[in-house]
C-alpha cells in the first residue's frame, strides 16, 4: 500500500513538472473593458476623438487636394483674355474653375480699372479667405493631437488611484489580482491616448504641408496676375 501511494505521488509530481503553462491572451475588447468603469469612460472619450480626427483628416485631405488642382494652361488663357481686353470672358473663365486661385483672379478682374493698389488688396483679401476655408477644422485636429495623450494620462492616474485604493483596503494581504483592474486602466488608457494623439499629430502636419503648397501656388499666380496688369499697354 505504501509503495502504491509513493508511485502515485511520484506520478502526480511528474505530471505537474511536465505540464506546460497555459498562455492566457486577451482580445482587444477584453483589453479595453478590463479597466473598469473609469477606464471605459476614458476609452470611450478617446474612441470618439479618434473618429472625429479621422473624419476631419479625410474631409480636409480631399478638399485641400481639390483646391490645389488647376489646369496648367489656366494662367496662359487668362493672360490672353486680359491682354485682348476681353474682361467679361476672363471673368467667366475664372468662374468656370472651382479653385481658390481662380476665385482670386476673378476678384482682381472685377477691380480692373481701379488703382493697382486696390486690385492687390482685393486679391490679397480673397486669398486670406480661401486659406481660412482650407484650414477649416485643422485647429480642432491639432487640439485632439495634444488632448488625447493628456486624457490617456488621466486614465493612468485613475488606474493608479484604484490600485492604491485596493492596496489600502487589503491591509497586509495584498494579492496581484486585486491590483489588476487599476493597472489595466493605467496601461490601456495610456496606450490609447498616445496612439490617438500621434495619429492626429501626423494627420495635422500632413494637411498643413498640403495647405502650404496651395498657398505657394496662390501667391505665385497672384504675383503674375498683378505683373500682368502692370504691364504697359
Amino acid at each position: 500500500m505504501h509503495t502504491l501511494l509513493q508511485i502515485n505521488t511520484v506520478s502526480d509530481t511528474a505530471e505537474l513538472i511536465n505540464e506546460e503553462p497555459v498562455e492566457k491572451t486577451l482580445s482587444i475588447f477584453e483589453l479595453i473593458t478590463s479597466g473598469g468603469a473609469g477606464g471605459m469612460i476614458i476609452m470611450t472619450i478617446l474612441f470618439i476623438l479618434s473618429i472625429i480626427a479621422v473624419s476631419i483628416f479625410i474631409e480636409r485631405y480631399k478638399a485641400i487636394k481639390k483646391a490645389g488642382q488647376l489646369d496648367e494652361n489656366f494662367f496662359f488663357q487668362l493672360k490672353n483674355y486680359v491682354s485682348e481686353g476681353r474682361i467679361d470672358a476672363a471673368r467667366d473663365f475664372c468662374q468656370g474653375n472651382p479653385s481658390p486661385i481662380a476665385r482670386m483672379m476673378e476678384k482682381g478682374i472685377t477691380r480692373i480699372g481701379r488703382p493697382l493698389k486696390d486690385i492687390a488688396a482685393a486679391v490679397e483679401n480673397t486669398g486670406k479667405i480661401e486659406v481660412y476655408r482650407m484650414e477649416k477644422n485643422l485647429a480642432l485636429l491639432a487640439t485632439i493631437s495634444g488632448a488625447a495623450p493628456m486624457i490617456g494620462f488621466l486614465g493612468t492616474v485613475i488606474g493608479m488611484i484604484l490600485a492604491f485604493h485596493e492596496m489600502a483596503s487589503a491591509g497586509g494581504q495584498i494579492q496581484v489580482d486585486m491590483l489588476a483592474e487599476g493597472i489595466y486602466t493605467a496601461m490601456t488608457t495610456t496606450v490609447a491616448g498616445l496612439t490617438v494623439g500621434i495619429l492626429a499629430y501626423l494627420g495635422y502636419n500632413i494637411l498643413v504641408s498640403k495647405v502650404d503648397k496651395v498657398v505657394y501656388k496662390m501667391e505665385v499666380n497672384a504675383t503674375d496676375f498683378l505683373d500682368l496688369l502692370n504691364e504697359p499697354v
